[in-house]
This record gives C-alpha cells, sequence and structure tokens, in this order.
C-alpha cells in the first residue's frame, strides 16, 4: 500500500464561508495537534479548525480506562462529524489508540482485553471515517522480543477478523523503549508489518521516541542517515504520520518526554529539517507536545507552520488554549510507551 497522497486541503464551500484561510503554501502541507474530545468529536473539530489545523488526531475514547471494546460512537454524531469534517477539509483524521492497551502481552487475560479494546478502537474509527488508526505495540513483559512481535501481529489479526477495514490504515508507532516496550527498533516494526501483509499496516514515526531510541536526527548527516535506514527496513511508503516534538530526554536514553519545539535536547533546526526532508514529502506531521500554560497549543503550532514556509498572525479564532492532551494526561499515558 502506498502513502496517501495530499488531499484537496481547502475545498470551495469552506474557503467561502471564511472558515479556512485560502492561502497556496498551507494547503500543501498537512500540518495539526492531537485535540481533545472532552467537549465532543464536533467541540474537537471546530477546535482543530479554528487553530488553522489541515490534519487533525483525537482519542476515539479515554485513552485511560478500558472501553472493553463496547464504547461505539452514536450513528448521527458520527454522521455529523464526517459532514463537517468534510465541509472543514481537515484531513487526514488520525485517531490514537487507547495507552493501556498491549497487544505484546504474554498473559493471555490481559492480551484477550487488549485485543477486544482495540477491536473497539478499529469500529469506532470506522465509524468516524478515520484514515489511520495509531497504536504502540506493547511491552513484551518477560518474553523475548520475537515472541512478542508475534504476539502483537496475532493480537491484531484477531482484533479486525471480519472487519472490511476499506481504507482505513492501522500504523504501528515507533517507540522509545521505555521498559519493556517493543517497538524502539525499525527491525521489530518490520517484524510486525511482515507478519500481517494482508492487513496493509504503516508506521507512525515520533520525533522524540526516535531520538531517545538512540537514532540521531540532530544533524545534516544524521537526518539523512536515518531517514535512509527508515527507507531501507521499512519502507518510506509505508510511514504515513510523524508526530512531531522535542524531547526532554537524552539521545538514546529510552526515555519518551516530550517538550515544546525548540526547548527539548532536539532543537528548531534540526525539526525544520526533518519536517521538511523530501523523504517526508506528504506525510501528516501532527504535534503532541504538552499544554503547560494556556495558549501553549497555538504556539508550537505556529512553530510548526513556520517550519513549513506559513506565518500566521494567529489562530482563526478564539478558544485556543485547550487543545491537545493536558500535560497530565501525556504524563500518565506516555510513560507506558
Amino acid at each position: 500500500m502506498q502513502a496517501q497522497s495530499p488531499p484537496e486541503i481547502f475545498s470551495e464551500r469552506a474557503i467561502a464561508s471564511g472558515s479556512r484561510p485560502p492561502e497556496a503554501p498551507a494547503a500543501t502541507r498537512r500540518i495539526g495537534i492531537h485535540t481533545s474530545i472532552a467537549g465532543g468529536f464536533g467541540e474537537a473539530l471546530e477546535l482543530a479548525s479554528r487553530l488553522r489545523c489541515t490534519t487533525m488526531q483525537i482519542f476515539s475514547a479515554s485513552p485511560r480506562m478500558w472501553t472493553d471494546g463496547r464504547q461505539m460512537i452514536e450513528p448521527d454524531s458520527a454522521a455529523k462529524f464526517r459532514q463537517r469534517r468534510r465541509e472543514l477539509g481537515i484531513a487526514p483524521l488520525v485517531i490514537h489508540a487507547n495507552y493501556l492497551i498491549n497487544l505484546a502481552a504474554p498473559d493471555e487475560i490481559k492480551r484477550a482485553k487488549s485485543i477486544r479494546a482495540f477491536r473497539g478502537e478499529l469500529e469506532r474509527a470506522l465509524a468516524l471515517d478515520a484514515e489511520y488508526l495509531v497504536v504502540h505495540p506493547g511491552s513484551r513483559l518477560g518474553s523475548t522480543t520475537g515472541e512478542a512481535t508475534g504476539q502483537v501481529a496475532e493480537s491484531l489479526r484477531l482484533a479486525s477478523e471480519g472487519l472490511d477495514l476499506g481504507p482505513l490504515r492501522v500504523l504501528i508507532e515507533i517507540t522509545a523503549g521505555q521498559g519493556s516496550a517493543v517497538g524502539s527498533r525499525l527491525e521489530e516494526l518490520r517484524a510486525i508489518l511482515d507478519a500481517c501483509p494482508e492487513m496493509g499496516l504503516g508506521v507512525c514515526l515520533d520525533t522524540a521516541h526516535l531520538f531517545a531510541a538512540g537514532y540521531e536526527i540532530r544533524n545534516e548527516a544524521g537526518l539523512d542517515k536515518t531517514v535512509e535506514e527508515i527507507g531501507r527496513v521499512i519502507g518510506l511508503d509505508r510511514v504515513s504520520v510523524v508526530h512531531v516534538n522535542d524531547s526532554k530526554a537524552a539521545f538514546g536514553s529510552r526515555v519518551d518526554r516530550h517538550e515544546h519545539l525548540g526547548q527539548g535536547q532536539i532543537g528548531l533546526d534540526a525539526l525544520r529539517r526533518l519536517v521538511n526532508h523530501p523523504g517526508f514529502a506528504g506525510r501528516a506531521f501532527i504535534l503532541e507536545t504538552p499544554i503547560d500554560h494556556p495558549g501553549d497549543d497555538w504556539r508550537n503550532l505556529r512553530e510548526l507552520w513556520r517550519m513549513a514556509g506559513v506565518e500566521w498572525k494567529g489562530p482563526a479564532g478564539p478558544g485556543h488554549t485547550v487543545a491537545g492532551r493536558r500535560k497530565s494526561d501525556a504524563a500518565a499515558a506516555k510513560r507506558r510507551g
């Protein structure tokens, strides 16, 4: 399966209504942020639009509670969301799976619970017409890496059994390697992809995870080498989404701690080179930076747009201080990967 080409970001209706600016440079880039669903799916979408997002990421349910696969989206709510997203031209929609899910769990009961929960993630993603569903592979918890990657593949097959995924593509996210997390090496991700050829799996990169896992991206030579390795081991056509985050943790530390752009160990220059690297052309770039103070979401988005060569004076409307995941949400959940 090839990486999807950039969609037509600005529909005529959206431009005419003034809800999206018609600037051509912005129309060629897909840039967004993880947006909270605390006010509902519709409000998350409107918030992303006010923040000038051309792509977005959400959770489809609480990331810190087991849904056991039974928490579904009301058909009317899903239909309204799909229609409004088409009007706004925000694409792709990326859904991030629950952080409690551990598809690699060696314990059969825990893995069965994770499979049921991921089945629910797939069904909700299909209801919202999401293009991508991102999931962390999980932690091996005493098993070998080979056994763990095999468990992940089997869990994915069981969770998707009988479902027509259509254009929905499941993306396995690279991890920092914290604890016994699987997926901090490209070869581990490739093993999962190869074990599920029928699913057309892809990969989600994360700059903070890559850096903490020991992939050099701070200088031009290191970035080129890392991109070449991604292409050789995974295939660049299988990378659809890139989470853009600076890192509080040191290079190779295997510690997952996101930081505001330019305030961490990676730096603005390095992130700018990565966002504009030809190997990642046409990909969706999504922020998962912390929100320590009101407006942090917009400040990080503005910086990311600057990296892409687009300068915004401000958000398209009020209410831009509550987007994304709050610091407490991210801290509680992301430590698991």
